[in-house]
């Protein structure tokens, strides 16, 4: 049992507070009614009105939803294939080279996939903008669904599915009205995770894109470099309030889906 003492107290509290007290000071900030961002002037929400008048900042953001929800799609996809690919066939021809490029983007530098991205769009022809962002975000965060996704398979009892191809059900049905409904949870957090990560991502984007794609992390960068504004303190509120109920939600249905699982296995437990 953990015993609680003076020091453990102060750890979690310093290291806490490192991690969290600027993220609060930011939320606070962006209500300030000055515009010096570190003079507190009062209470106001005129600057989250503001930006609705700044057309700049609008369109990266619409940009970087767009990027965010193919992306994201796309990945969980093409990850959850790739999951199914490392644990339904775990002997191939060329597995080891499958699964080192699939889990390479997790260790490799952002600076060293982004350039190498832009190495092959240029050799390719492909002209820099908002297709050449989506897949370069596509490439990062699908392994990161591959791993989520395969963690669950991992613990998956097969013979769910191999009851149903019994009873004459074909492996595609087996998968979409089986296999999938259960894993659905992991899918579903892959996704989120993919789309945070997109929304999140600087280097990459600013090695990918092209002239009107802009992402809303390029142009905070840009305008931060020029002296940090009130407006980017709100847009910063917006993306933490955006990141932190997409991760809410993730965790109450992955949980209650856990939980149903548990009642269905107690109950034909019980009917067995």
């Amino acid at each position: 049992m953990l015993k609680w003492t003076r020091f453990n107290i102060v750890s979690i509290t310093l290291g806490f507070a490192f991690l969290y007290l600027p993220i609060v000071l930011l939320v606070i900030f962006s209500f300030n009614e000055s515009k010096l961002v570190t003079v507190w002037g009062g209470f106001s929400t005129r600057w989250y009105a503001s930006l609705l008048q700044n057309q700049a900042l609008l369109d990266a953001a619409w940009v970087t939803i767009r990027v965010g929800l193919l992306s994201a799609t796309a990945a969980t996809i093409l990850g959850t294939m790739a999951a199914l690919t490392l644990v339904r066939y775990s002997r191939f021809r060329g597995r080891m080279l499958f699964s080192g490029m699939v889990y390479a983007p997790l260790v490799m530098p952002d600076v060293i996939t982004g350039l190498s991205l832009l190495l092959l769009f240029v050799a390719i022809g492909l002209d820099r903008g908002f297709w050449t962002i989506t897949l370069a975000h596509t490439t990062l965060t699908m392994c990161f669904v591959a791993v989520v996704v395969q963690s669950r398979l991992l613990s998956f009892d097969r013979s769910i599915e191999e009851a149903a191809q019994d009873l004459g059900s074909p492996p595609v049905r087996t998968f979409f009205e089986i296999t999938l409904p259960i894993i659905a949870p992991a899918v579903f957090s892959g996704w989120i995770l993919a789309f945070t990560l997109s929304l999140d991502d600087l280097v990459i984007a600013s090695f990918t894109s092209g002239p009107g794609a802009t992402t809303l992390p390029m142009k905070i960068y840009s305008q931060v470099r020029l002296g940090v504004t009130p407006e980017i303190n709100a847009v910063c509120t917006i993306l933490i309030g955006i990141v932190t109920v997409g991760v809410i939600c993730a965790s109450t249905i992955t949980k209650r889906r856990e939980l149903q699982r548990e009642r269905d296995e107690r109950a034909a437990a019980n009917a067995a």
